[in-house]
Formats: structure tokens, sequence, C-alpha cells
């Protein structure tokens, strides 16, 4: 069986990388044990870059921190440099929040079987039927 190809939204990154939130204990296994694949592209990694330099309490990561989180996160995913096609991207549900499109147009140029995320506004499309399945991190499951 093919390993399952994963989008994480940011998030669920943070919660990999920095809060070491023992919910993605499953996705990190399913990873190593070669069950699942992860992907970013540009856009995706930039909002990534971003919001870990945010000042968030006793989580606030310094300089070196955040560029081992950088560097982990490139360690566990490939890199997609090829956009959608307009035609494709033209297909997909518009997310009400415009900045989360991109995580869709990810999905869509990784060929994703499935779209991780704990946003609301994600989670809503989930009913619309993309060409890759939108869940909450709790209901995914890696056979």
């Amino acid at each position: 069986m093919p390993p399952k190809r994963l989008i994480l939204d940011t998030n669920i990154w943070l919660d990999w990388l920095m809060f070491k939130d023992p919910s993605v204990l499953h996705l990190k296994h399913a990873v190593c044990e070669g069950r699942a694949e992860i992907f970013i592209d540009e856009a995706c990694e930039a909002e990534l870059e971003r919001v870990l330099a945010y000042e968030l309490g006793k989580h606030t990561l310094g300089a070196a921190g955040q560029a081992a989180c950088l560097a982990e996160c490139r360690r566990i995913a490939q890199r997609i440099d090829a956009p959608a096609s307009e035609a494709g991207r033209a297909r997909l549900p518009k997310c009400r929040d415009p900045d989360d499109q991109k995580f869709l147009d990810l999905a869509l140029a990784a060929r994703a079987d499935c779209l991780l995320t704990k946003d609301h506004a994600l989670l809503e499309l989930a009913r619309r039927v993309p060409p890759f399945r939108i869940l909450n991190l709790s209901k995914f499951l890696v056979p």
C-alpha cells in the first residue's frame, strides 16, 4: 500500500515542532514507518516561518529554536515547487479565510490524500468534497 500523501496546516506543524503535542504521535510514527509522506511548498513554509517567530509566552522561540524547527520541517516534508494548474485551482472550493487557500492549493499540487488541520474555515470545506479529504488530526487514521 503506498504511503498516504499529507498536507499539514501551520497549527499541526506547531503541534509537531514546537509544542511536542502528544496528539501528533500517531502521525510521527506513520511518517517514520513510511506509511505517510508530508508535503510543503514555499507559501506554507513561509507562513510557518513567520508564526514560529511569534511571541507565544513560554513557547516563544529564539532565532536558534526557530531555525531548528524549520530544519526539522524541511527534513520531514518533501518540497513541492510546481503549483497546481489554474484550471485545477479554479475547481477547488474557496475558503472563507483567503490566507488558508494556500493549503488547499498545496494539497491539490501534491496530489494529497488528506489535508490535516485544526482550522475551522478549512474544516467547513470538508463536506464540499475536494479531490482530497480535509480532516482534524483526531479523525485521521493511517493503516
